[in-house]
């Protein structure tokens, strides 16, 4: 398999309740829900960087797409890392997330790597790491 991931959809209760705190509190673009004529088919996405998007879709139609029975959600089954240039970021980043609504869940502190992080969960408990990594800094975009 060679790495061509372009998408990472996170499931949602209310789609229009998520996709306000990505737009609106956290400030990522977007051109908003679309396929809402479709009975499964309401997404957004949201653009991330060097083409990967991020895409919201309800926990009911991915369990319908696929097949599988709609279960609970677990917030530690996996973290989306938001790797930022400074620590300053970092508590910027977790800042508005908690003014958009988000849990802080553990507030940015120095990390045993040599890095700083913290970690939020989203209005759906999707678990978010805003994090400075001194040896993986990202690439600045326009």
């Amino acid at each position: 398999m060679k790495p061509r991931i372009s998408v990472i959809t996170l499931c949602v209760d209310d789609l229009e309740r998520a996709v306000r705190f990505y737009q609106d509190g956290l400030g990522l673009p977007t051109d908003g829900i679309i396929g809402e004529e479709f009975e499964y088919g309401a997404v957004a996405f949201f653009d991330l960087s060097a083409g990967l998007k991020l895409a919201l879709w309800p926990r009911k139609s991915l369990a319908h797409d696929t097949g599988l029975k709609l279960a609970a959600p677990s917030a530690t089954e996996f973290s989306i890392g938001h790797n930022v240039m400074s620590q300053l970021e970092v508590d910027e980043v977790m800042a508005q997330a908690e003014s958009a609504g988000a849990v802080i869940v553990k507030p940015a502190q120095d990390t045993f790597w040599g890095g700083y992080a913290g970690y939020f969960q989203d209005l759906d408990g999707h678990l978010w790491e805003v994090v400075w990594n001194p040896a993986l800094l990202p690439e600045e975009s326009a």
